[in-house]
């Protein structure tokens, strides 16, 4: 039987079995309604949406050859997008099937199409609703297959106290909603690992309409794995219920210890410890505390396993790395239950490269490493072999090109000229794919080169498509280092010099008035003749080229080197040269130190409450988590001993924050407002106090970094500080505010009698994936979108903002009319007549923001910071004039660094869903919806650019 049984037949005109024979799928069964198993054809999809077209737009010839192109490619598109899917498997259920072709239909374009599936289904579905006698459950005849192949009956008793289990406790969940859904699924013969991805796929179908369903999702998920990891530890088949695990998870943690160990996956040392007392700290009940899209993360990359086999349940993953980072510690145990008490409470996390490889035999746990690559042939390979020793373990790059000669510079050793940067751009570039690190993601690595490099207008085009692909470094991100003399020639429509380093070497060192003098002295040389290799260009030509390729190809980002350096605490012991990968670290590089830096952010949205700031839960937060990454200097395993070397004089950490908007959500406050920005003000400063604090302490207890003499810190010049030093470099023409509430005299006093701990010890990474892990909104962005689709490489994330919906709720205006105006304006609440105005500023998305605010708001963070921030910009609209203004307001407010440009992309993103309403989309209809939608993606030549680092991309572990 067709998926559309009433076209008549003898209407197409044509084969279509050429087109499916393509998209084939073989090896794949179809569920059908009455629980039959058949093998899955694709032939009948392309029946079916021929039918379908043909019944809206008739046989004529031009038509069935328009239609049979639409529904080849439509077809394979189907087939592709349930075959692609890990969650699916290779049994597919038939309204499955059918929800694909409604999807592909609306995606492109079929409108009337589209209408006319969606009505014959509910039409199909009442017709099967009225003739149906009594409700047909065949589950409890059917069997199961055995991991050893028998079959016994299904246990639908376990089926409905698991589902009954994953909903307890959670408002608006419903047992029976889940239970519906999920005997759809069931087959006689299913497998254990069916039955248990059954339930998990019915309760995410209905996380748009609850978002609580998600958390229903991964308590469902968490039953498939403790069955995974108990038997896999026991060596014998094992279940157990939640419910028991309070009891189970004590023996199992020692078990799993042995387990890892004799994999050869753990340290022996984690052995050594008072498994017992550590096994009793756990607390069984936060696997609980999960939503779906963190739990499925963890279980596809983070969660150890052998072979496939995941044996690592959620709080011996935890202990695992507290256990990694307290191996030093005195009293061991104690400082791994502070540890674990923390990350498992989820107030703060440590970075991905941390929880990948903390108390592993190879314990690689920095998040981000700097170099600068010296102008010898040798070097320069060197430098290029120590990006994939450096990325092999999870490590993301940032390399300072900028003392590499240039473009026609002369080469002593064999009196000819260089070819410039560019061909060893694209050798780093080759490399960072190779090194997949695993196949847990590819090497991620950003060039960085300053505004007066020779090479500049050729860098500014590596990310382009066009033009000779060997002078192309697509996979490689890019930055401009620009000095403050540069932004200020455009503000004065000046001329600008392009010079060979090896011509000007101090440029590269130099930065505020040192810099200027000596440019201005290259200048002159070069009005007389005595320069070889140097270039004038208008200095707001080369800005305009510069945000143009920035908004054309994403790149290079837009980062600022006087502001960088000038408030630098470490001045006297070299330069920073250049940004991260994700350009919040600022930290300095020579030939013989790789700076790292290691990474953890604060759950802000879990110190908040709606009376303000938990300042004690914050201080005891920031507390424990500078120890934790303090600890992460002397336990980490180097691959290049010029990064030990760095890391163990200088000692830096990167504490930051995530959750800021649901921060701000509970506070009541919307991003457009002035108590916003105060509040990004009075938290970081919160944060930097406490962390400075922490510090001291550590240097109490531990002793001071060994390169602290001499640093601002040892001046007394604290980051607020600093300010005063960046301002007097620019002549005063800087917009800075400099307000404060906590005691930072007292403060101050402390740093300069006991020193510091850190060289630095704050940087607001991006943390892409850590907050998918929590449950928050990342780093300090406002949300994109209020619902929408996330897909990864484990499946497709229905995404909705609970706290919007609570909001509704309490309003009585969430419901299914309301989930499908979301889906249609992509999750963006401006055009929703009925939703109240307050509630619009509330949850208004990023890019119905003024860039403005997210500045200003980053500004008044900077202040606070000792490094950087990695601070994204949204523009729904781009132009010259708006990019001009953001970009120089950014440099006017003092800010360090700046990361993606994102814009809105002229494409489709994937629906949450495919269920029907019968409401009005503001007066739009409810069927055939497909508008353009949101892109986290930077553009490249009008198409979405490939995110190499994206905030929004859970398969990117580059910072966290």
């Amino acid at each position: 039987m067709s998926l559309i049984t009433e076209v008549n037949e003898a209407a197409v005109p044509f084969q279509v079995s050429t087109s499916a024979e393509k998209a084939a799928a073989p090896g794949y069964q179809l569920i059908r309604r009455n629980g039959a198993v058949t093998s899955f054809d694709a032939g009948k999809i392309a029946v079916a949406l021929t039918k379908a077209f043909l019944a809206v737009e008739g046989s004529a010839a031009a038509a069935s050859r328009r239609i049979h192109d639409s529904v080849a490619e439509l077809t394979a598109q189907v087939v592709a997008n349930l075959t692609r899917r890990s969650d699916v498997g290779r049994t597919f259920h038939i309204e499955d099937v059918q929800d694909q072709v409604e999807l592909a239909l609306m995606r492109s374009e079929h409108h009337k199409v589209a209408r006319a599936y969606v009505l014959y289904r509910e039409k199909r579905a009442a017709e099967r609703a009225a003739a149906a006698t009594q409700p047909v459950v065949s589950a409890p005849t059917m069997a199961m297959t055995l991991d050893d192949g028998r079959k016994v009956p299904l246990d639908s008793a376990r089926l409905s106290a698991i589902v009954a289990e994953a909903c307890a406790g959670l408002d608006g969940v419903s047992i029976e909603a889940v239970l519906t859904e999920a005997h759809r699924n069931l087959y006689d013969g299913i497998t254990l690992d069916e039955l248990a991805q059954a339930p998990i796929l019915a309760a995410r179908t209905l996380i748009e309409t609850e978002p609580n369903y998600a958390k229903v999702s991964a308590r469902l998920l968490l039953d498939k794995l403790r069955r995974e990891a108990l038997s896999f530890v026991s060596g014998t088949p094992e279940q157990a219920t939640q419910a028991e695990m309070a009891a189970r998870y004590p023996d199992y943690f020692l078990g799993y210890v042995k387990t890892g160990i004799a994999s050869d996956l753990l340290d022996p040392e984690l052995a050594r410890f008072d498994l017992p007392r550590l096994a009793a700290a756990l607390k069984p009940e936060r696997d609980l505390q999960f939503d779906y899209l963190g739990f499925q993360t963890l279980y596809d990359r983070y969660f150890l396993h052998v072979r496939g086999h995941r044996f690592e349940l959620p709080q011996a993953f935890f202990m695992r790395v507290s256990m990694g980072l307290a191996l030093r510690e005195i009293d061991r145990e104690a400082r791994a239950i502070e540890f674990y008490d923390l990350i498992s409470s989820f107030d703060f996390m440590a970075s991905t490269p941390t929880l990948f490889n903390s108390g592993t035999q190879r314990p690689q746990l920095s998040s981000c490493f700097l170099t600068t690559v010296p102008d010898d042939l040798d070097s320069i390979f060197k430098s290029i072999k120590d990006n994939a020793l450096l990325a092999k373990y999870s490590g993301g790059l940032g390399n300072d090109w900028t003392a590499v000669r240039g473009l026609g510079a002369h080469i002593k050793g064999t009196n000819g000229e260089s070819q410039g940067i560019v061909p060893f751009l694209k050798v780093a570039n080759d490399t960072a794919i190779a090194v997949n690190q695993g196949g847990k993601r590819k090497g991620a690595v950003c060039a960085y080169l300053e505004t007066w490099h020779i090479d500049i207008e050729e860098f500014l085009d590596l990310r382009k498509n066009t033009g000779d692909d060997r002078r192309r470094t697509h996979d490689m991100n890019t930055a401009n280092w620009i000095p403050d003399l540069f932004m200020q020639r455009v503000e004065a429509r000046g001329q600008w010099t392009l010079f060979s380093p090896d011509e000007t070497p101090e440029l590269h060192d130099l930065y505020g008035k040192d810099f200027r003098t000596a440019y201005e002295a290259y200048e002159a040389k070069a009005d007389r003749g005595e320069m070889k290799v140097f270039r004038r260009v208008a200095a707001v030509d080369l800005w305009r080229k510069m945000l143009t390729m920035l908004f054309e190809t994403g790149h290079p980002w837009i980062t600022f080197k006087d502001a960088c350096n000038l408030r630098s605490p470490q001045q006297h012991a070299g330069v920073v040269h250049s940004s991260n990968l994700c350009t919040e670290i600022t930290l300095n590089t020579s030939a013989d130190e790789v700076a790292v830096c290691n990474l953890g952010s604060v759950n802000l949205a879990a110190h908040v409450t709606r009376d303000g700031l938990d300042q004690a839960r914050l201080a005891r937060t920031v507390k424990t988590a500078m120890r934790m990454l303090d600890n992460v200097v002397d336990i980490n395993f180097y691959t290049i001993p010029e990064a030990r070397r760095s890391n163990l004089r200088h000692r830096p950490v990167g504490l930051g924050i995530m959750g800021f908007q649901d921060a701000l959500e509970k506070l009541r406050l919307p991003t457009v407002s002035e108590e916003a920005v105060t509040f990004a003000d009075t938290s970081m400063e919160a944060v930097s106090y406490y962390a400075i604090s922490a510090s001291v302490d550590l240097a109490a207890e531990r002793g001071r970094y060994p390169s602290f003499d001499g640093s601002l810190w040892s001046r007394g010049i604290l980051p607020i500080d600093s300010l005063a030093i960046l301002s007097e470099a620019r002549d005063g023409d800087v917009e800075l505010d400099t307000a404060m509430t906590m005691d930072w005299e007292k403060l101050r006093r402390r740093v300069v009698t006991t020193g510091m701990r850190n060289s630095n010890c704050m940087a607001i990474a991006p943390t892409a994936t850590i907050s998918n892990i929590v449950g928050v909104s990342q780093s300090i962005e406002p949300s994109y979108s209020q619902l929408y689709v996330k897909a990864n490489m484990s499946g497709d994330f229905t995404v909705v903002n609970a706290s919007l919906v609570r909001d509704l709720k309490e309003r009585g205006l969430w419901d299914e009319v309301m989930v499908s105006d979301l889906k249609y304006y992509d999750g963006k609440l401006a055009a929703i007549d009925r939703i109240p105005a307050d509630v619009k500023a509330l949850y208004a998305t990023s890019f119905e923001i003024e860039t403005s605010w997210l500045i200003r708001a980053a500004a008044r963070r900077q202040k606070w910071i000792d490094q950087g921030q990695s601070l994204n910009l949204y523009i729904a609209q781009p132009s010259g004039r708006k990019l001009d203004e953001a970009y120089r307001q950014a440099w006017r407010l003092g800010l360090k660094t700046t990361y993606y440009l994102r814009a809105l992309a002229a494409t489709h993103v994937e629906k949450s869903t495919v269920k029907k309403t019968d409401g009005k989309l503001n007066g739009v209809s409810a069927v055939a919806v497909a508008a353009p939608a949101l892109s986290d993606a930077p553009l490249q030549n009008g198409v979405e650019a490939p995110n190499a680092c994206s905030i929004n991309d859970p398969t990117c572990e580059a910072c966290q």
